[in-house]
This record gives C-alpha cells, structure tokens and sequence, in this order.
C-alpha cells in the first residue's frame, strides 16, 4: 500500500468497503460460509471432510468460484493493458449484477452466492505489481501482519505513520461488513443492488485515474 499514490489507495479501501460488504450478505445468506474469505471456506471444506459437518462440498464449490474469478479478473486485465483496473472492475460490477438478477429470478439457486464469490475474485486483479496481486482488498490476515511490523517500526524509530494505510484498508473491510449486514436484516440478498452501484462509483473512480503509465504495472 505505501508504494501507491493517495488516489489509489482511496480505490483500493473502496474495494475493501465493497468486499467486506458482499461477504457479509453471503455469511448472512449462508449461515457462516463466506464469499470472498477462501480461508474460512478451506477450514471449513477440510472439517466437513474429516467429520460430519454438513456444508464441505458447498464450500469447495465456492472457493473453485472464487478462483474461476481471479482467472478471469486476470485475463480480462491483461487484455486491457494500461486500462486494466477499469476494465476489472467493470467485471467485477457486471457479475455483482448478474449475482442480483438471479436472485431476483430464483432466491432459492446457489447461482447468486457462487456468482458473488466469483466478483470477489475478480476484484483481486485490480491491482498487481509485475504480474501478482499487490494489495489483497478481499482477505486481511496479510494487511494486519504488515499493519503490526509497520507499528513495531514506528515505535523502534522508524516510519511513524507507515501503517496507517494498512489500518484503513482493514477499517474499510469492516465498516463494509457491518453496512452489508445492516442491509441484509431488511433486504436479503436484494441489497446486493447496493454493491452494484457502489461498484459503478469504483469504476467512475478508477476512470478518473486514466490508464496505467506505460510500461510500469500496478
């Protein structure tokens, strides 16, 4: 995070805003899977496979969700060149709103869970450094690891406010989280339409940025 500008740090805690948002209407939805935290799915399939916990099959199909998502994230990234965070997250909005049409259709389906996992996904290719992703705006175990080192270095005299990026990306995720779960308590799965366009003001967001310099990914 401190490689990067303000502007594109602001996009990158909007994605967090958004991810902890749709992964708190697919806990809701699916009484304690997630749609964007594969961790907690991978505890959760390899339990259910080892003990009669009910759920480890489902889980599985939502990781192979989620990484069907970053593959196509990626693809559609590297034929986008230096437009590739718009293009992205154009994706990314498209399959959110495929997600709420088909919960509109059929409530009952597991398409708009898995579909919402897949966005997830996606959403992880919007920033890379020389091929990998740079910022993960979908899980944080890594951004409150480097969020502890950045302090340890503060308080031994080094950067004092280095690991603040880090706090707000974290912030971002949980403040997301709690409006998704406010949300469901009225709207189900219907206040997915919310992330769609919070997703299209990401995307006016990373238009405004222009198209990545030549030659320098990020």
């Amino acid at each position: 995070m401190h490689r990067y500008e303000n502007r594109h740090r602001r996009l990158a805690i909007g994605l967090a805003i958004l991810a902890g948002f749709v992964d708190a209407l697919g806990f809701l939805k699916l009484n304690g899977m997630f749609v964007s935290f594969m961790s907690g799915n991978s505890t959760r399939m390899a339990v259910g496979v080892a003990t009669p916990l009910h759920g480890s099959l489902f889980a599985g199909a939502l990781i192979a969700a989620f990484v069907a998502g970053v593959m196509a994230g990626t693809a559609a990234g590297a034929a986008a060149q230096r437009w590739r965070k718009q293009v992205v997250l154009a994706l990314v909005m498209a399959t959110l709103a495929l997600a709420s049409l088909s919960e509109m259709i059929a409530s009952d389906s597991i398409a708009p869970t898995l579909l919402m996992a897949s966005a997830m996904g996606m959403a992880n290719a919007v920033f890379q450094r020389n091929g990998e992703v740079s910022v993960g705006v979908t899980y944080m175990t890594g951004t409150l690891v480097k969020l502890g080192q950045h302090l340890m270095l503060a308080v031994m005299g080094g950067p004092p406010f280095a690991w603040l990026p880090y706090l707000l990306l974290w912030l971002g995720l949980v403040v997301g989280a709690m409006a998704g779960a406010v949300a469901f308590m009225t709207l189900g799965l219907q206040a997915l339409w919310f992330a769609v366009t919070f997703a299209g003001v990401l995307l006016i967001a990373a238009v405004s940025l222009g198209p990545l310099p030549a030659k320098v990914p990020s």
